[in-house]
């Protein structure tokens, strides 16, 4: 009989195991499965939470589909307590294995506001924006000149969110007296700036930056992305330039900066001023001018007078010979880039054709009629 009774009780045993093993089979399979949520979401995750209430937080959204799964594999996988506050993006059908990762990893919130503090060639915007999950893009909330305005209220509601993050960005062709006040201007950073940094020194770019950050510390970071593009397009610049060093071509990369906002006319605009050093004709290009009239510290917001055209001053590319002594401006890699492979043209002549780009010319005859063209297409948009 107890023979009998230890056969029956070792079969269940068996069985037992058996089903076990099938349900912890199938719990893995479940943890590491595409799971439920119907469209991507942002996941906050509050200082001081606990993994239950995030797993039950996860339930009620539709993310997971159990709770009880969900914690166990957590647990088994060592995880509990690496659990990090914050706002974290959640894809569609995002495995309970995947999330895990996300809450327990960096801590980085991937998803909530960003205010992204944009210096600009004529206005510095602070523009608060929220990720979109559906989308996975930024809406903007509001935007103001800090320079300018006051801020608004709501923006330092938004101030109090720990999960804010932030960016600094600067626009093509800033200047380094613009990039200075700016920063200056961003209460979110810290540091005192001692000097300004020398012009043509700063990348344009965007930086992500913490609250708190340090001002000098971020202006080295923009001057070693500097000098990082100029020396590797140095190194693999078109042979037979008429620059003799990184400084000249950062020079006159700032200028082709200046002349056109155009992204494919770059190498064409940069093949005239190689073309006129190359002949020893003056380059003759207004953004020089007005540098010497601002020295860089803002826009000139007016016209050039015909005697500031004839002004002497070491930056006036109408009256001096070849390059200016400093660059104009901060260029972006793509001008850096042009200047140094430049488009193989004959031109030496360019003017604005009314489309936002230019009409270029060899000759002078062919740019006198450019230029009468432009001139008529002034007058038309002046009369409207």
């Amino acid at each position: 009989m107890w023979r009998h009774v230890a056969s029956n009780a070792l079969t269940l045993l068996v069985v037992f195991i058996f089903v076990l093993g099938g349900v912890i089979a199938w719990a893995k399979a479940q943890y590491s499965a595409p799971g439920p949520l119907a469209e991507a979401i942002c996941l906050r995750v509050e200082p001081g939470s606990k993994m239950r209430q995030v797993a039950g937080q996860l339930s009620d959204d539709g993310a997971i589909t159990s709770p009880a799964i969900f914690k166990i594999a957590v647990e088994y996988s060592g995880q509990m307590q690496n659990l990090k506050a914050g706002s974290f993006l959640l894809s569609q059908g995002i495995s309970m294995e995947e999330i895990t990762s996300i809450i327990t990893g960096s801590g980085r919130s991937t998803c909530g506001s960003e205010i992204n503090f944009r210096i600009g060639v004529t206005r510095t915007a602070l523009v608060a924006s929220e990720l979109d999950p559906a989308t996975n893009r930024y809406v903007e909330r509001m935007s103001f000149d800090p320079l300018a305005e006051e801020a608004p209220e709501e923006y330092s509601v938004l101030r109090d969110d720990s999960d804010l993050r932030y960016r600094i960005t600067l626009a093509e062709g800033v200047t380094s007296w613009q990039v200075v006040e700016a920063l200056r201007a961003a209460e979110f950073l810290s540091g005192e700036i001692a000097e300004q940094p020398a012009e043509g020194s700063l990348a344009p770019d965007s930086y992500e930056v913490s609250a708190g950050s340090d001002r000098e510390t971020l202006i080295a970071q923009m001057e070693e992305a500097q000098a990082a593009i100029l020396s590797n397009a140095w190194q693999n610049r078109e042979e037979g330039l008429p620059l003799e060093s990184m400084e000249e071509a950062l020079i006159l990369a700032s200028i082709v900066e200046k002349e056109t906002g155009v992204a494919e006319e770059r190498p064409q605009v940069a093949s005239v001023f190689v073309n006129r050093l190359n002949q020893g004709i003056r380059l003759q290009t207004d953004p020089t001018v007005i540098y010497g009239i601002t020295r860089g510290q803002g826009v000139l917001g007016r016209g050039l007078r015909q005697s500031e055209l004839r002004g002497e001053t070491p930056w006036n590319t109408y009256v001096i010979n070849g390059l200016p002594p400093t660059p104009i401006a901060n260029p972006g890699r793509a001008a850096i880039e042009a200047t140094l492979n430049p488009a193989e043209t004959d031109f030496i002549f360019f003017v604005a054709d009314g489309t936002g780009g230019h009409a270029f010319a060899q000759t002078l005859a062919e740019h006198n009629r450019n230029v009468a063209r432009w001139r008529q297409i002034e007058a038309e948009q002046n009369e409207n």
